[in-house]
């Protein structure tokens, strides 16, 4: 019951597309994600799932391969060209990298696009306060005031409004890293159901999680990695934990051979 129904229409032309995207973490990562879809990566830590993002994303540097949206090959030098094409990434470090702490939840929802607050170079706060308090009832985000210092809430707070950072530039990729980490369970059913939401309005996802419940919860098919490669992929009834741990560990590669 925690996890939302899954996709019952997911596009059939593909998003993004990332094609042998190598580098020195990854190594011909190929994958294609679809409007509509909650892709999820799987495997051990240091298997190459958070690098894959970060590199599509342009928060590293830069790897060989191609990516493309919606057919057209983009460059992405850093992030704010992602941000520009609407792509967007989640960190699973929320503290250090998802939010800022000291800022109110209007600042730090306002940051990534400060065009869309601003009149004559300069922040309007109506205008800021406006897209707060739209974000606020969106996501649910429990708060006194969106003036309100963003450190003071509880941790699943924080991430709605992380989560609602990225909402605020109207993306059409999400990378989501650990998106429910140090949050309570409650807080977690809010924030698979706005993924679930997104991806239903045409939004196309991918979902790094170390919990297998969550990525066989809420993906609807998870690519699993190892040692930088993507060794296989599950769906439907082959959605297991037996099968994501055989192929994220290398026995399922072993035992082929």
């Amino acid at each position: 019951d925690l996890y939302p129904p899954k996709s019952i229409k997911i596009e059939h032309a593909p998003r993004l597309t990332v094609e042998t995207l190598s580098d020195d973490c990854i190594k011909d990562i190929s994958f294609s994600v679809f409007p509509g879809e909650i892709l999820g990566f799987g495997g051990l830590i240091g298997s190459g799932r958070s690098e894959i993002a970060q590199s599509v994303c342009g928060l590293r540097p830069k790897a060989a391969g191609t990516i493309r949206m919606d057919g057209k090959p983009i460059t992405l030098r850093n992030y704010r060209d992602a941000i520009e094409n609407r792509i967007v990434y989640l960190s699973e470090d929320r503290k250090g990298n998802g939010v800022f702490l000291d800022l109110s939840i209007a600042e730090n929802i306002s940051a990534l696009d400060l065009n869309q607050v601003s009149r004559r170079w300069s922040i309007d706060p109506k205008r800021e306060m406006s897209q707060a308090e739209e974000m606020k009832v969106r996501l649910d985000i429990r708060c006194a005031s969106v003036h309100q210092a963003v450190g003071t809430l509880s941790g699943g707070n924080q991430q709605k409004v992380a989560l609602a950072k990225l909402l605020a530039v109207d993306p059409l990729v999400l990378f989501v890293d650990e998106p429910t980490r140090g949050v309570d369970i409650g807080a977690k059913a809010q924030i698979y159901a706005i993924l679930r939401d997104l991806a239903a309005k045409g939004a196309a996802i991918v979902m790094i999680s170390s919990e297998l419940t969550e990525l066989i919860g809420l993906s609807d098919r998870v690519l699993v990695l190892h040692e930088g490669r993507i060794v296989g992929e599950v769906r439907g009834e082959t959605m297991t934990e037996e099968n994501i741990m055989q192929m994220a560990s290398g026995l399922a590669q072993e035992e082929a051979k």
